[in-house]
């Protein structure tokens, strides 16, 4: 299909991204992935780790252009996306053992990016279950590149609520639902890639 919705920096991360899955999801089961985008990372995935079922998700103005990728590559592990943008959707009652969002805190409101938190905790991550985020953080307060510090300010001028998160307090939700960061990767592009595990 030529009409799928396409993101170039989705292409550019998303086989170092695979490698961190490859290892830290390799004996998981179920994944929900939070703000699926346009799909390419889902299939890409899924092709890659078919032992994995795959769930997407986002606001559901986004779900046709999803739906044309997982069309096109006819995955049997990756489902159709449900409706989840954090604060006004209902958190799936399903439980999952990993959890992958990615480019998605510094796009969310901080308050958002606490209520994404606390509905892991309230049971959709499973206990043991890993969560694994890409993206950008700063560090200490302060930006890792002059990179990150230009994309900053590019988003606040897009939206006052938008902004690389300090990776302390992003750390700091994490263990409050029980979760104790596994490793901190460096990314490509001056992105990270961190995993946290929950308490069994």
């Amino acid at each position: 299909m030529n009409d799928k919705p396409h993101a170039p920096s989705c292409e550019r991360n998303r086989d170092p991204i695979l490698a961190v899955l490859r290892e830290h999801l390799a004996d998981r089961h179920s994944v929900l992935e939070i703000g699926s985008g346009t799909g390419q990372h889902a299939v890409h995935f899924g092709a890659a780790l078919p032992q994995l079922q795959w769930q997407t998700s986002e606001c559901a103005a986004a779900h046709e252009g999803i739906r044309a990728w997982l069309a096109e590559a006819a995955l049997p592990n990756v489902l159709a996306p449900i409706a989840l943008q954090i604060g006004r959707d209902p958190w799936p009652v399903q439980a999952y053992d990993a959890v992958f969002t990615a480019n998605t805190l510094h796009i969310m409101a901080w308050p958002e990016v606490e209520q994404l938190f606390a509905g892991l905790g309230t049971g959709v991550l499973a206990r043991g279950g890993r969560l694994v985020v890409y993206g950008p953080f700063n560090e200490g307060g302060r930006y890792t590149s002059d990179s990150n510090a230009a994309f900053d300010e590019w988003l606040r001028a897009r939206g006052a609520h938008m902004g690389i998160r300090d990776i302390e307090a992003v750390d700091a939700l994490a263990r409050e639902i029980g979760c104790e960061r596994v490793v901190d990767l460096a990314m490509p592009a001056n992105n990270r890639c961190i995993v946290w595990q929950r308490h069994a």
